[in-house]
């Protein structure tokens, strides 16, 4: 039993001890977290890539998590090497009955190493089945020339940074129908005059944003003229007067819509194509603007020539809910959110088949 005094003063000079234990508490937390941070690192580290000049804020920005856990789909990928074929050693148009025609010249082996892998990256296990005449053999064959043109012709594109090229993969992921395909979605309504029409509209297309949902198809389809309309809206003055012809602020719109679906397609921002003090300036682009230039021109010709002309192929299940249009591709449908598809994979390096458009493939690097 503690002294009368002291409980008397206790009593009468009473003390506060919760301010002193929740501070306390709270150094003891943060010497915790900051132990923490020492032992297994900052949770929210960046890693920056830069883009331009140094002190001009031209970089891109990513969680070094992100980029450690990688892409889950390049596990996904199917790959072997090919087998050199002999001189003299028998085709698969010789061997096979009802081979595929346009890789009837490959030996046995390559061919059959080449449909196996057909069949594990677009999930369709029966592709290309000898004799089997549906619309998935039709497409297929379309995809193949698509993919070489596009390893052949388009390696500027595709091969800017090092040897990595496309397959069927890069696209489907193991799906018959690839992710991120669009579907034309204007006039939105032919009775309203307007730019309502087009815009404020809650569509995957506009990324759920008040942009215009027109800005694929506007960019990526032919005009009226045979020609594909300009991505460039710019005035060096202010307030200019419009004249007939000149760009309409709807267009300016339109080409906002188009660079957010880029930047989000790749995962960047607009840094890493542009100086944006000086959007106008050709001057002042970076090396990946160059690169993204040849993509959209890619993805219109890969439109033109071998998706559009597959329109009346598709059954009906495979076509838009709104026109009953042809699905097509654009930069998210191979990037999926990354700066090279899956990672910067070389997917090209074990397929030859799928590298030339005229001759034969190049077995030499396996020899």
């Amino acid at each position: 039993m503690l002294p009368k005094w002291f409980s008397n003063w206790d009593r009468e000079n009473p003390t506060n001890i919760f301010g002193p234990a929740i501070a306390v508490g709270v150094a003891g937390s943060a010497v915790f977290v900051a132990a923490m941070l020492v032992t297994w690192g900052q949770p929210f580290a960046t890693d920056s890539m830069q883009t331009g000049p140094r002190g001009s804020g031209m970089h891109v920005a990513e969680f070094l998590t992100d980029l450690e856990a990688g892409d889950p789909t390049v596990a996904g990928f199917f790959t072997s090497e090919p087998v050199v074929p002999t001189e003299g050693a028998e085709t698969a148009g010789a061997a096979i009955d009802g081979a595929e025609p346009l890789l009837a010249d490959l030996s046995v082996d390559n061919y059959n190493r080449l449909i196996e892998a057909m069949r594990s990256w677009t999930g369709i296990p029966d592709l290309l089945e000898p004799g089997l005449e549906n619309y998935q053999t039709t497409v297929a064959r379309r995809m193949i020339q698509m993919t070489q043109n596009i390893n052949q012709n388009w390696a500027a594109h595709v091969q800017v940074n090092a040897e990595v090229g496309v397959t069927c993969y890069t696209c489907h992921r193991g799906q018959p129908v690839p992710n991120n395909i669009w579907y034309r979605v204007s006039p939105v309504n032919e009775s309203v005059a307007g730019w309502s029409a087009n815009q404020n509209r809650v569509t995957m297309v506009s990324n759920f944003t008040s942009l215009p949902s027109d800005y694929l198809e506007h960019y990526l389809l032919e005009n009226d003229e045979g020609s594909y309309n300009i991505i460039a809206i710019h005035d060096l003055a202010s307030r200019v007067q419009q004249q007939p012809g000149d760009p309409l602020i709807q267009q300016a719109e339109r080409t906002y819509g188009f660079m957010n679906y880029i930047a989000n397609s790749l995962g960047v921002n607009c840094t890493f194509c542009h100086n944006t003090r000086a959007f106008y300036d050709a001057a002042q682009v970076t090396p990946q603007w160059a690169t993204a230039t040849l993509g959209i021109a890619m993805v219109q010709e890969i439109i033109a020539d071998y998706l559009l002309p597959l329109q009346e192929v598709l059954p009906e299940e495979r076509l838009g809910p709104v026109y009953a249009d042809m699905p097509l591709a654009a930069c998210r449908t191979c990037h999926q959110g990354e700066q090279q598809p899956l990672n910067g994979l070389n997917v090209i390096r074990n397929w030859p088949e799928l590298a030339v458009v005229d001759g034969e493939p190049d077995y030499s690097a396996f020899e």
